[in-house]
Formats: C-alpha cells, structure tokens, sequence
C-alpha cells in the first residue's frame, strides 16, 4: 500500500457514484475502484449481521485489488457496519455518517434537524446519536424512505409516482421547522428537486458527498497517502449484477459514462 495504490469505494448499489463522483473531482489524479453491490441492494431492509457481512466480502476483494483506503459510502454501512470494519481491518476506512452530521450542524439555523434514510438506518439511530453527541440540545426528527432506494434505481427520478411516495413520506414535516435535512442515503440527492417540491426550497439538503471527499483527503493527507499526480487517475467499476442498468443510469449520478462495468461475484 502506497500513495500510488487506487481507493476503493462501494455502496450497495448505484448511489454510491454521487460519493464516487465528488471524490473524482476533489482527487482527479487518484485511482478509484468502485463495487455497487446490485445483486443485493437494497441493505436497508437487511439486517446489521448480513450488512457488516456483505460489507466485509466487499473490503476483502478491494483489499485484493491493493487499495490504500476504502469509502463505506453507503449510509446504511456506514451506520451498520463501520465500527466493526474499522476493528478487522488495518488501513483507513471512511463513512459517509460523520460528514454528514459535521455538515448539518453548519447549516442548522433553528437547532432542528430531519434525517431521512432507509429502515435500517433510520432504525440504528445513528444519525440522532451523532447529532446529539456534538449537539445535546439539537432536535432531530428521522423518517425512513424504504421506497426512495428502488425508485431511482428504477430511474424514476422525476415520477409522478415518486412525488406521490415523497409527499406520503415527508408531508408531515411541511407543519414543523426542519430547516436542515441530512439526506441519510447516498441515492436520495438525485430526488432532490422533488423533496424541495415537497417542502420547499428554504430546506438546506445535506448531501454527505462533498464533505466525504472532504474527509478524505484529510484522512490520506494525515497518512502521507494522498496522491502527487492531479490529473489522470485511473476509473474501474465492478457490479454483482446487471452490469448493463449500471451503464445505462450512471449518468444520472456520476456525470459522464461509466465504460467497462465487470462483474464480479462474492461470497
């Protein structure tokens, strides 16, 4: 392992590419391997054993690709499996739930926050648990979004379907003053225009990407890992399923096409 070796990431499916893209443009000359678990997406109704399981198959082959460090940017993971992840293995892992939190403590004006997530993570409570550690008094009011997930995989991104789900979802909120919302799930900013139809555009939406990338490289900086070169890191994208809907919804959440998608296949 060296500041030369690439950096994984992965999610349980395509929603992870919003990390996998702020980190591409933060970092242009790093390395990145990206795994979308898409034969088992989605985690959130799954429970903490066969997430952390899932999730450790999932280091273990990008340890096999020699990364330096890896991004848990799956929220659900991230709140599930993280701690124990971080006890098994000995190079630099990183969530998504922490930078989140520090962001939504920025932009919270009225010591209220919303979080929205899947079942799981809704359920661990993490998101509370963080806020609340670095902000006892803060207000935080969690919502699970268990239909979000399938929804955008779907590429049912602007839906009348989906407008329907998020007002079931969230129109309880329009009566309390939430000004700050943590999407809890790294698929939920491609909704966002229909969560601002929801309840409003006043809400600031924490998107956890940008400040992931953040995170990260303070992380490879503080480890002298951080890649020298600033232009032409490599891109390899591996899916457990359906490399084809991989390709095809990319664009939506990274910007540009993917190219080559391998699969693989873990146990």
């Amino acid at each position: 392992m060296s500041m030369h070796s690439p950096i994984g990431i992965f999610d349980s499916g395509l929603g992870g590419l919003t990390v996998c893209r702020a980190i591409e443009a933060a970092f242009p000359g790093e390395d990145l391997i990206y795994v979308g678990d898409t034969a088992r997406v989605p985690y959130g109704v799954k429970t903490a054993e066969t997430v952390t399981r899932y999730s450790e198959e999932i280091c273990d082959f990008l340890l096999q690709q020699g990364v330096k460090a890896i991004v848990v940017a799956c929220n659900t993971a991230s709140a599930l499996a993280l701690p124990k992840l971080k006890g098994k293995y000995s190079l630099p892992l990183l969530g998504v739930l922490e930078p989140g939190v520090e962001a939504a403590l920025r932009s919270c004006r009225d010591g209220q926050v919303g979080v929205i997530g899947t079942e799981a993570t809704i359920r661990s409570e993490s998101y509370p648990q963080a806020l609340q550690r670095r902000s006892p008094q803060i207000k935080v009011f969690s919502q699970a979004c268990p239909l979000f997930v399938p929804l955008v995989e779907e590429g049912w991104i602007d839906h009348p379907v989906t407008r329907t789900v998020a007002e079931i979802y969230l129109g309880p909120w329009k009566n309390l003053e939430v000004d700050s919302v943590i999407l809890g799930c790294t698929h939920y900013p491609l909704l966002k225009s229909v969560l601002q139809q929801t309840l409003g555009s006043e809400v600031v939406w924490v998107d956890s990407a940008l400040e992931t990338a953040k995170s990260l490289g303070d992380l490879l900086r503080n480890q002298n890992l951080l890649n020298p070169r600033d232009q032409g890191g490599s891109r390899q994208y591996y899916a457990t399923d359906a490399p084809q809907k991989m390709q095809v919804l990319a664009q939506s959440f990274l910007g540009h096409s993917l190219g080559e998608v391998e699969v693989i296949h873990l146990n």
